[in-house]
């Protein structure tokens, strides 16, 4: 465990963690100012959320918010190709936080029916304010999602459950898998192995025993909620779907991946 991660455990202990992101989010505002700006100016028809919006859900920048999710949503789209017809398919993006990756779908996917959803109430009315060709919905903490059973026949999720205490991952996972199509996809990401060095040797010893590492003393859901997730917790997590593909974490640059899991709910 490194020294940031020390002094990030100091601040949850004492309830300071959200206020110091709420001192990162200003300090990244002002580092990126510039970079910002320039977006602004070379992409004028891009329509932007509010900054603190992008910040939750990602960082605070415009490109990698913009291009960076086009990238994604394109990437998505070959990963579900391999495994899955595309053509005229019905896609969820469950946590859409400002729409950083589902606003590019309807251009990638046009013969798909795009759903999003998110508990965040300011970023669902900014979404549907501004994205157009995807139905957007409001949802809460509590896995109840309004949709019918076996309604999709692709579901993803990034960087989600990261942010669920353990008795949510077990209603949302069972919500998750009423509204996905009989042999219909489903991508998460989680924290796994690698994320291993950033845990305490007490949380380290809990991880090992297959359990799942939870840091709260914050509100449920926001990006400083964080939880931890061996294998052996994802397998008994979705015990009733086939795992099609599982890519471990690893270091990209000085940043984590997480884990990405391709779960198949059984015909």
């Amino acid at each position: 465990m490194n020294n940031k991660t020390k002094f990030s455990n100091l601040l949850r202990r004492f309830k300071l963690i959200f206020v110091a992101d709420k001192l990162n989010y200003y300090v990244n505002q002002f580092k990126n100012n510039s970079k910002n700006k320039k977006f602004i100016q070379e992409n004028p028809d891009v329509l932007l959320p509010p900054d603190y919006l992008i910040y939750e859900s990602f960082h605070l920048d415009y490109y990698h918010y913009y291009n960076g999710g086009e990238k994604t949503a394109v990437w998505l789209s070959n990963k579900f190709s391999n495994f899955s017809n595309i053509e005229n398919i019905k896609i969820l993006d469950w946590g859409c936080g400002p729409a950083r990756v589902v606003r590019h779908f309807p251009n990638i996917l046009p013969s798909a029916e795009i759903y999003a959803t998110d508990y965040n109430p300011q970023s669902i009315e900014w979404n549907r304010a501004n994205i157009k060709n995807v139905n957007f919905n409001l949802n809460f903490l509590a896995a109840d999602l309004p949709y019918e059973n076996n309604f999709f026949d692709v579901i993803y999720g990034i960087s989600i459950f990261t942010h669920l205490s353990e008795q949510k991952h077990y209603e949302w996972a069972k919500e998750l898998t009423r509204i996905l199509k009989p042999g219909g996809i489903l991508f998460l990401t989680f924290q796994g192995e690698a994320f291993k060095q950033r845990l305490s040797e007490s949380e380290i010893k809990v991880f090992d025993k297959g359990k799942i590492v939870v840091r709260d003393k914050v509100k449920e859901g926001h990006r400083t909620f964080s939880a931890f997730h061996p294998d052996a917790f994802v397998v008994r997590l979705f015990k009733d779907l086939d795992v099609v593909e599982h890519n471990k974490s690893f270091l990209n640059n000085t940043a984590l991946e997480q884990d990405s899991w391709i779960f198949r709910k059984l015909e």
